[in-house]
């Protein structure tokens, strides 16, 4: 596949890059002058994306707890993981069992510097550097190979990374979807969510916005139905796909999505 070409380990501080944006969303400090520039200008249009950013996060850390502890689930593999933060999916997952494997993917260089030094002392997560559409390299890496047992259960992760990836019939998520569940087995999980807006005006904007900012990496807002679409022959858990911040809250005073110009909207699937 030509998604398994040679990535760039460059790290170019003058183009913003989603990770390093969603970072400072998060109020990290992985990111440079010209990721906060980009975040400044889409908060113009679309002011509640700190919210969202900060909101999905602990989307993800909820449903690795809840797969963790609810399900058994003790192998995740998380498509475009983005830079370390507080809480990822391995702590997460690993204060229910210490013994569960974590593989990170992620094609930004700098999540591969910061990636691999946090995970140095942890013999059970792996960071590996790839494309999310690159399926067979990221199943057959060794460190995939070496913590993943593809014949018991795994959880997916696609979490808020679809919309970085242009629509293709053979590498959209849609055909991604695809080949990844067709390499799981039964029982296993799908996790994924992505940023839609039902304003066309709002997705246009983002879409071409992002596109500029990030010279190329970014595929587009979508649609409700799109997202839907991706789960297709999946049973999916309550309380179905659903804005992130209304999965499963923790509390009924749990921080909600407050504008709706654009969301984050997903859940997550079970493989037949």
């Amino acid at each position: 596949m030509h998604m398994e070409k040679q990535l760039s380990t460059k790290i170019d501080a003058n183009v913003p890059t989603a990770a390093r944006m969603y970072d400072h969303y998060l109020g990290g400090k992985d990111n440079y002058a010209a990721d906060r520039a980009a975040c400044e200008e889409l908060d113009k249009v679309v002011p509640s994306t700190r919210r969202l950013a900060v909101n999905n996060r602990r989307f993800l850390q909820r449903v690795v707890r809840t797969l963790a502890t609810d399900y058994g689930i003790r192998q995740f593999l998380d498509h475009g993981s983005g830079l370390p933060t507080q809480d990822n999916v391995h702590q997460v997952a690993q204060r229910v069992d210490p013994r569960t494997h974590v593989v990170y993917v992620d094609n930004d260089p700098m999540v591969l510097v910061h990636g691999r030094a946090l995970l140095e002392q942890d013999e059970r997560t792996t960071v590996i550097h790839a494309d999310l559409r690159a399926t067979d390299q990221i199943f057959d890496h060794p460190d995939t190979r070496r913590l993943i047992d593809f014949s018991e259960p795994v959880a997916v992760l696609f979490n808020s990374v679809f919309h970085c990836i242009p629509d293709s019939e053979t590498d959209g998520p849609q055909a991604v979807v695809q080949r990844v569940s067709e390499r799981l087995a039964p029982g296993s999980f799908l996790v994924m969510c992505q940023l839609v807006s039902e304003d066309a005006e709002v997705r246009e904007f983002v879409t071409d916005f992002m596109d500029k900012a990030t010279q190329g990496h970014w595929g587009r807002v979508r649609q409700e139905k799109d997202v839907e679409a991706l789960f297709e022959g999946t049973d999916i858990l309550e309380p179905g796909l659903v804005e992130v911040s209304g999965w499963r809250p923790d509390s009924e005073v749990a921080p909600r999505q407050l504008t709706q110009e654009w969301i984050e909207f997903g859940g997550v699937g079970r493989l037949r």
